[in-house]
């Protein structure tokens, strides 16, 4: 059951990263092992949004597609999603982005366990690499978008 928790300050506004990550149809193009992204539907229920996507993760001999909710509580720039189908036992993660002094604060938490023993094993032993991969791709992609300076 890896977990992964951290919050990064980071020299962008709270909007721009929640923009960033609400994207999910733009993962592929700089998230690693992302080979596709899909949103299925989306429905804008008042206070938040709810977005349906499916997204395909390859990793060497491995290329498995799975389905999450996507929720995007736009005014309190808050994402969480939730799995629904694939080769995960369970996944959470959850996203915060709160405006700070020089930039914004971002915290990420992420919970899963993978059904197949074996995508389990090897995924523990690289699991904290991947993590920082993936939120240095986040930051690249910022940096990418936003340039150096905040909004």
């Amino acid at each position: 059951m890896p977990t992964h928790s951290e919050t990064r300050r980071l020299p962008y506004s709270a909007q721009q990263m929640f923009d960033l990550v609400a994207d999910v149809g733009s993962y592929p193009q700089f998230l690693p092992w992302c080979a596709a992204a899909r949103i299925t539907s989306r429905e804008d229920r008042g206070d938040h949004e709810v977005m349906e996507a499916d997204l395909v993760i390859s990793f060497k001999v491995f290329r498995e597609k799975f389905g999450s909710r996507v929720v995007l509580w736009h005014s309190e720039k808050r994402i969480d999603t939730e799995y629904v189908d694939g080769p995960f036992r369970y996944m959470k993660s959850d996203w915060a982005f709160e405006d700070a002094e020089n930039g914004c604060d971002v915290s990420f938490h992420v919970d899963f366990e993978f059904r197949n023993a074996v995508l389990q094993g090897i995924v523990g032993v690289v699991f904290n690499e991947a993590m920082q991969r993936i939120v240095r791709a986040f930051e690249d992609r910022a940096h990418e978008l936003y340039g150096d300076r905040t909004a």
